[in-house]
């Protein structure tokens, strides 16, 4: 089979010679992934003494400590008030330059599942663009103004999906962090009146041009997992499956015919710089998900404290299980 087929029959659940596999520096990869940019966009950043600040496509402004984290906070959001929320200028997915790198690259003959990063999602730029804080309150006070305001973020995620599509993507990667260490950050009624069927709607789309839907979200989601499943999602992306009941959400995503796409738990096996640990939890993973999982690499090893040695005793555990070589090429 090739990668592609061994994604996809990761996903279906069908008979597959072993876990799709993701890993960087050089290992088994059998995804080729990129972006695309929005039309007309140059980020500004400057300094001021210890603080960097710089701006995003959506108009807000974040700070940064030049010695800290990479990302920062919010700083001043596109929307400080109502009002401004007809002034809001998104940005602009529409011109095909847009996808020019991705249309180049997923032209050309690969045996690789082809994935377009398309960003974040709905409710991961919605709640920069008021402040987070502000943001959980809106959901009480201001629900017209929220619609209002997601709907305009879709529309952005819609072109992205018809560019990813229209490219020859195999499936797309959204982002949502939407969970704690115990459960959701609002309330699943809160998830069914805001986002169901906004999600429902975008993902129809995609799997209209045939494609996945593979979609990353931190912290414990368990309460709405089933509809997430019911809105499109075919992959979770989890980078802390440990905080589910595995065998559960096993079932579950066997029942439904999805898959989870995840690390070895980032939080509380990787770190502990055990080495059997860390097999031993290389080998449940693959043991529990059985067909239905595809393994990866995080890609920040400094930033969870994890040393490269580490993640190789995770990735050649996942190997020796499934009774591969570690130094094998996806097949061509």
């Amino acid at each position: 089979m090739t990668p592609r087929e061994i994604i996809l029959a990761n996903i279906a659940h069908e008979s597959s010679p072993r876990c799709g596999l993701t890993f960087d520096r050089g290992r088994i990869n059998d995804t080729l992934g990129c972006g695309v940019a929005p039309h007309g966009y140059q980020q500004k950043r400057w300094v001021e003494g210890k603080l960097e600040y710089y701006d995003d496509e959506w108009g807000n402004l974040w700070v940064r400590m030049r010695e800290g984290s990479l990302k920062g906070e919010i700083f001043r959001p596109a929307i400080e008030d109502w009002s401004q929320l007809d002034d809001l200028r998104p940005p602009n997915y529409s011109h095909p330059d847009c996808a020019d790198f991705m249309n180049a690259l997923f032209a050309e003959p690969s045996p690789k599942f082809k994935l377009a990063h398309i960003g974040g999602w709905v409710f991961d730029n919605a709640r920069y663009l008021r402040k987070m804080e502000i943001y959980f309150a809106d959901m009480a006070l201001y629900p017209e103004e929220l619609h209002r305001m997601h709907a305009i973020v879709a529309s952005v995620y819609e072109q992205k999906i018809h560019l990813a599509g229209k490219a020859g993507a195999d499936g797309i990667m959204i982002g949502e962090d939407m969970g704690t260490q115990t459960g959701l950050l609002f309330s699943p009624r809160m998830f069914r009146e805001y986002f169901k069927p906004m999600y429902t709607r975008l993902m129809a789309i995609a799997h209209d041009y045939g494609m996945k839907v593979l979609m990353h979200s931190c912290g414990q989601n368990w309460s709405i997992v089933p509809d997430l499943l019911d809105a499109g999602v075919d992959v979770f992306q989890f980078d802390q499956p440990a905080v589910y009941d595995m065998p559960k959400l096993a079932a579950l995503l066997r029942e439904r015919k999805a898959a989870l796409w995840s690390p070895v738990d980032i939080q509380k096996i990787l770190p502990t710089g055990d080495r059997e640990v860390i097999e031993d939890g290389a080998r449940e993973m693959i043991d529990i998900f059985e067909g239905g999982l595809i393994c990866k690499n995080y890609p920040d090893l400094p930033g969870i404290g994890v040393k490269a040695e580490w993640d190789d005793w995770a990735y050649h555990a996942i190997c020796d299980r499934m009774g591969i070589a570690p130094d094998a090429r996806s097949a061509e």
